[in-house]
């Protein structure tokens, strides 16, 4: 009988993984941290509420453009580009991360690094693949300086772009990637070992938990778990997929 180790480099899920293809282009607020740069001038004085309900009217060209030209916190003066996020706008599986890296910030695509490379071998692994039924977006959509966790400030300044692609997409089961996306759109301080193999709901969606890829790509040994999770996210869709039916 083959090892577990042996199934998961059959699979492309052992340490050592393949080069992925060419991209497909289609938090309650508080205190911001003392490294967080200051809200735009421009940004001061604007109503939430009003920015709110005006970013949950926008259509997926509009919510982009939007997006690109967003000043709500400061980290419009040190990104190089926004990362909306890349996908299938109805697709079934909606993967959220963090928040975009050197490589995004570079490309304007989420997930395109060695942390992007582990997710699409880990999408190839259950039949999925970006552009084919899947759409990948991140909490923030600028990247924080030096990879910092996002504050508190300011992911509560793009929920509203997040909330409104969630919408848009209508997926059948979300996969919050690592703890900050989780407790974000779940609204709890929990781990991810402790959120994992359960079904969450966000506003009605089905949502699961599992590691981040750049966090397994610095812990190979947990691998395993997300693939374990990949199978129980699979098992969920079919499921929820035969109980619409």
């Amino acid at each position: 009988m083959a090892t577990r180790e042996e199934v998961l480099r059959e699979l492309g899920l052992a340490p050592a993984w393949r080069l992925r293809r060419a991209p497909w282009n289609a938090v309650s607020p508080g205190n911001p941290r003392a490294d967080a740069p200051p809200a735009p001038a421009d940004a001061v004085g604007i109503d939430p509420a009003v920015r709110d309900a005006r970013i949950a009217t926008l259509a997926f060209d509009a919510l982009a453009d939007d997006i690109a030209g967003c000043r709500a916190c400061g980290l419009c003066a040190t990104r190089n580009r926004t990362v909306p996020g890349v996908g299938t706008v109805d697709a079934q599986w909606m993967f959220v991360g963090e928040a975009p890296g050197a490589d995004e910030d570079a490309q304007g695509e989420p997930f395109v690094g060695a942390a992007g490379q582990l997710l699409d071998n880990m999408l190839a692994a259950v039949g999925l693949a970006r552009g084919n039924g899947v759409f990948i977006a991140n909490v923030l959509k600028c990247r924080p300086p030096n990879n910092r966790t996002p504050d508190p400030l300011e992911a509560a300044a793009c929920r509203p772009y997040l909330d409104r692609q969630i919408e848009l997409v209508g997926p059948t089961l979300i996969v919050a990637l690592g703890k900050s996306a989780a407790c974000t759109l779940l609204d709890i301080d929990a781990s991810v070992a402790s959120l994992r193999n359960r079904v969450h709901r966000y506003r009605g969606t089905a949502l699961i938990v599992t590691y981040h890829p750049a966090y397994l790509l610095r812990t190979p040994a947990d691998k395993a778990k997300a693939w374990e999770d990949l199978l129980f996210a699979r098992r969920t869709v079919r499921e929820l997929a035969a109980n619409a039916a």
